[in-house]
């Protein structure tokens, strides 16, 4: 196979090795050894590309969110407070997700309709809303800003001031150009509890750099511009106790065209940090960077500088490289304060038009309260040179002026001095005379700091974003080895992706780093000791935070280490990147034909080459692994592979089938090749001469037979053959059992014996007994018969034969008393004589009738049977008894009649109507006899509210309590009508007159004309 151009490739038959002639692209890399060393020689700091540092990274995105620049850090709440355009949101401190909101849904009536509070425990109704809260233009407004010539971009809410106080969050945003601040609850950002004017606390335009500080007092420090077109920059006070105050308006020698970048509230003072044009630079157009600072006690002047600051004064930041002719990084980007060490850090840049270049100085307030105490600097007219002028008040604390008068509450500084005197002389000096960190050809942009104890010291770890997306982690030191000392720089952006940081915020007690993007927020921690896995790369990587722990043999920080003692630090040399580099392939070529020859055969195909360049190897690195050409699309004929061997055959006894396959794989047809022609699968019979035997088996079972028994269990069986033969495996019976249930018992009663005298008393009366037995068994059982109890009936028979015998009195015998049969048909000389008729009724309602037997022959009696019956009497037959009672039965029923029941109705009306009448003259007569009282001793002593006519007093006269209440405003007078006091509680005079004296009134006199002799 040939590659055309400057590729050529030999495809050997049959195992297809690819033997690689010539590749253009790496035979003209040549290296020598003095340009090897001379790329592997400079130390460079190390750098965690995106995909290492990824996994120890929590991002938050939303969509439609734009422009992630303002970050308020809440740690006692665990919350970030974001402001993004159009947009605000509640994230975790931990993992920067979006927090939600936990309301209680209160039932009616426990609160006021349509409120609601927030809960931490768990309620019974609940709703969780997400914290992200839209903050978006409406309409009119955005439609307003296109008018006057913004674009669409433009014209949306741009958040711009973002502070927490308490438990309010503070903000304001562009709102298309039509600035607006709120303050909102820090839990609930959709509640806005009070909204303000953004005028000269944010700026119009989104790309104005502005800054905003609260005071201790809550009072609202902002730097900013507060216009539409940007020319009126001012730093304002408002919201507070004191009065408004601003710089001086278009006053360039105050503020020449600024950009503020931070503002701090440190003692008493509120210090601006900002850079602007230099007017005190006379040859050029030139920008420096500066502090300002005004006093927080400031109230104004008096005719003078009225609403104007009279302790503003601003000095110059130097932050160069020193030398005969210092090197300046004139342009102040970021600010960070160290209160813990008085320390104001700052990110300074060279200028825009000029060569890359940043730099991090360092200032003490110390420095920054020298400068302010130096001299000033001043120009007595516009053509005028900017002179050296001594400082009146070398040492100003913002002190006031003591006498009472209309300069009352004035600063010191007289009024003259702070309008002229506001520019220092001498500009501020760092710590130390060279920068912290320096860079070329990069620009910082954002810049916060941490501070690390060590093993063996303190040091400051400085995190500076640049305007190309990475975050370069230095150390801050006096040492000369560690000066400028880079120790890692951190790729938070995915390859391919270059743009500025929006924002850059610290929480030391989390150790993590929150950078805004344009489009989301990202969650960085400050260190990852973890990822050192060896504890050369521990000790090597320098970084303060971690140090190898001997004991438990990983790297970790010094909080979590086992003992102090074990755990080892090296830092006294910065980090070097490992510049080793191995090689990568490159992007593969175009497609190309190719030839392939596999013996007689011929074809074509497509093939493809890549280079190892991307990068090249160097400095000891490995080659490229892979390979370097690709082969595909080769065209090829099929052919069969051998014939497999026979399959068993389908069958172990009688005729069969036996296969064997081949398939169109040595080599199979691809890429229009052709394939194999033939069979792929071919059958024959098997075990022609191997006739199976007859099978021997069990038919199928027959019916189960009647069961043995109808009850109390019983047995089945069933049967079945073995058919071709008698050698069947198993029974050719099987029993189960039937019918479990217990049988029923039956009884059988013997009959009675005749009748036998067992008792003859002298009288010649006798007592009688028979006999029966009960004999009962739970058939078809024979032999569970068992004998039961006997039964014996005693009967007593008078001494003459007059009346029946009475048997005792026992239990109803269980069947029938009597039992007849046909027998001796033939008359019988003897026997019972017929019956006699029924008796009557007795009073236990029982008639009885007798008979007797006819014996031809004296002895013992031959009759069976009863000689006497009982039966109880018809109902209309029994008798009734009446109880005694003198009154003759013809004079009829002792009972009530109607005209009984109408009388006594009629006297119990008139006798309770006789009884209401006496009680209500009894009760009109104590009336009478209390009102003659009450002339005496009024039931109500408070004359104040006697009114004449019938008019309720209430209407008349106010009680003391409700004049008091409708005074002060706490209840309106149209509703005090509707919340009457109780009358015990009205009252504000009493009158207790003596009953010895008598008292003339009258009724139709007014109060005041009452007589109270005794009052």
């Amino acid at each position: 196979m040939v590659f055309p151009g400057p590729l050529a490739v030999t495809l050997l038959p049959p195992s297809l090795t690819l033997l690689l002639v010539h590749l253009a692209s790496s035979q003209d890399v040549t290296s020598e050894p003095s340009s090897e060393q001379q790329l592997c020689s400079p130390r460079e700091h190390p750098i965690v590309a995106f995909a290492d540092l990824k996994p120890w990274v929590s991002n938050f995105t939303y969509p439609g969110a734009r422009d992630f620049s303002q970050l308020a850090l809440d740690p006692s709440r665990n919350q970030l407070i974001v402001g993004a355009r159009n947009y605000l949101f509640r994230l975790s401190l931990a993992n920067v997700s979006l927090l939600q909101l936990q309301l209680d849904l209160d039932p009616p009536g426990a609160v006021a309709a349509g409120s609601h509070r927030r809960v931490a425990q768990p309620c019974d109704i609940c709703v969780l809303l997400p914290q992200a809260t839209e903050w978006a233009s409406n309409e009119d407004t955005r439609r307003s800003c296109q008018s006057k010539g913004k674009t669409e971009e433009e014209c949306q809410n741009y958040v711009r001031v973002l502070i927490i106080t308490g438990r309010k969050v503070f903000m304001c945003g562009t709102n298309a150009f039509s600035p607006v601040c709120s303050s909102r609850q820090v839990g609930n950002l959709s509640r806005t509890m009070e909204k303000i004017n953004g005028v000269a606390r944010c700026p119009y335009d989104p790309r104005h750099n502005s800054t905003a500080v609260i005071s201790s007092h809550g009072e609202l420090y902002a730097a900013t511009v507060i216009d539409f077109s940007g020319r009126d920059p001012a730093i304002y006070r408002s919201l507070g106790s004191g009065p408004p105050l601003r710089t001086a308006q278009y006053n360039s020698k105050w503020l020449n065209e600024p950009n503020f970048v931070a503002a701090y509230d440190i003692g008493l003072f509120a210090y601006f940090f900002l850079r602007e044009n230099a007017v005190e630079h006379d040859c050029g157009r030139t920008v420096y960077s500066r502090v300002a600072r005004v006093c927080k006690n400031d109230v104004g002047g008096r005719f003078l500088l009225e609403d104007t600051w009279t302790t503003f004064m601003k000095a110059r930041l130097n932050c160069s490289r020193p030398g005969e002719v210092p090197f300046y990084y004139n342009e102040l980007q970021s600010a960070f304060h160290l209160p813990e060490q008085d320390l104001i850090y700052g990110v300074f840049t060279t200028n825009v038009n000029s060569i890359a270049a940043s730099a991090v100085c360092a200032f003490n307030l110390s420095a920054i309260s020298q400068a302010f105490n130096g001299p000033f600097r001043y120009q007595e007219n516009p053509r005028a040179a900017w002179l050296p002028i001594a400082n009146p008040i070398p040492d100003f604390q913002c002190g006031t002026l003591p006498e009472v008068g209309p300069n009352e509450n004035l600063t010191e500084r007289s009024l003259q001095d702070a309008q002229r005197l506001f520019l220092m002389s001498e500009a501020v000096q760092p710590v130390t005379p060279e920068p912290c960190v320096t860079q070329d050809s990069v620009r910082f942009s954002h810049l916060v700091v941490d501070l690390v104890q060590a093993k063996d010291t303190l040091y400051h770890v400085l995190y500076i974003g640049t305007e190309s997306g990475t975050i370069l982690k230095a150390l801050s030191t006096t040492s000369r080895s560690l000066r400028g000392c880079y120790l890692e720089e951190l790729h938070v952006l995915p390859p391919g992706r270059r743009e500025p940081l929006h924002s850059l915020r610290i929480l030391h007690s989390a150790r993590a780093l929150f950078v805004g993007l344009s489009d989301g927020v990202l969650r960085v921690p400050l260190e990852r000791c973890a990822a050192y896995r060896s504890q050369g790369a521990c000790l090597g990587a320098r970084d303060p935070y971690c140090g190898w722990d001997g004991k438990q043999q990983r790297c970790s920080t010094l909080e979590e280490s086992s003992n102090m003692s074990l755990w080892t630090q090296n830092i006294t040399a910065c980090p070097v990147r490992n510049v080793t580099q191995d090689g990568g392939f490159g992007p593969w070529s175009p497609w190309q034909p190719c030839e392939h020859l596999d013996g007689d055969n011929s074809g074509s195909c497509l093939c493809r080459a890549r280079a190892c360049d991307s990068p090249r190897p160097h400095c000891g690195g490995q080659d490229c692994l892979g390979p370097a050409i690709h082969i595909a699309n080769c065209s090829r004929n099929g052919a069969w592979t051998p014939w497999s061997s026979w399959a068993l055959c389908s069958t172990s006894c009688g005729i069969g089938f036996q296969v064997r396959q081949r398939s169109c794989s040595n080599p199979a047809p691809r890429h229009g090749g052709r394939i194999c022609v033939g069979k792929s699968r071919e059958e024959r019979f098997c075990n022609e001469n191997t006739p199976c035997p007859v099978p021997i088996f069990w038919a199928n079972w027959g019916s189960w037979s009647k069961c043995s028994s109808n009850c109390g269990g019983g047995v089945q069986s069933r049967r079945r053959a073995c058919e071709n033969g008698n050698s069947c495996p198993g029974c050719s019976v099987e029993f189960k059992t039937c019918n479990p249930e217990g049988c029923p018992e039956v009884r059988r009663n013997t009959p009675w014996t005749p009748w036998l005298p067992v008792n003859v008393t002298q009288a010649g009366a006798r007592q009688e007994q028979r006999f029966r037995f009960t004999c009962r068994a739970p058939l078809p059982d024979p032999h569970g018969l068992q004998f039961g109890r006997r039964r014996t009936e005693t009967r007593t028979c008078p001494a003459d034969g007059s009346g029946a015998c009475d048997t005792d009195g026992e239990d109803i015998c269980l069947g029938l008393h009597t039992e007849e049969a046909l027998c001796a048909t033939q008359a019988c000389p003897e026997g019972w004589s017929p019956w006699s008729e029924w008796s009557t009724c007795t009073e236990d309602g029982v008639q009885s009738r007798s008979r007797h037997c006819e014996e031809l022959v004296p002895g013992p009696s031959t009759c069976t049977g009863n000689s006497s019956q009982s039966r109880p009497c018809p109902y209309s037959e029994i008798p009734v008894i009446l109880p005694a009672s003198s009154v003759d039965e013809a004079t009829g029923c002792g009972g009530f009649s109607l005209i009984h029941l109408v009388a006594t109705g009629i006297s119990c009306f008139l006798g309770s109507g006789l009884l209401t009448l006496a009680v209500y003259l009894s009760c009109q007569h104590c009336q009478h006899q209390s009102q003659e009282s009450t002339l005496v001793h009024p039931a109500t002593p408070n004359h104040l509210h006697y009114k004449g006519g019938g008019t309720p007093k209430n209407e008349k006269y106010t009680p003391m309590e409700f004049k008091t209440l409708n005074k002060n405003n706490l209840i309106p007078d149209d509703r005090a009508s509707f919340y009457p006091l109780q009358q015990t509680n009205v009252y504000t005079t009493t009158y207790y007159p003596s009953p010895l004296n008598k008292h003339s009134f009258r009724p139709e006199a007014s109060p005041g004309q009452r007589c109270f002799p005794n009052s």
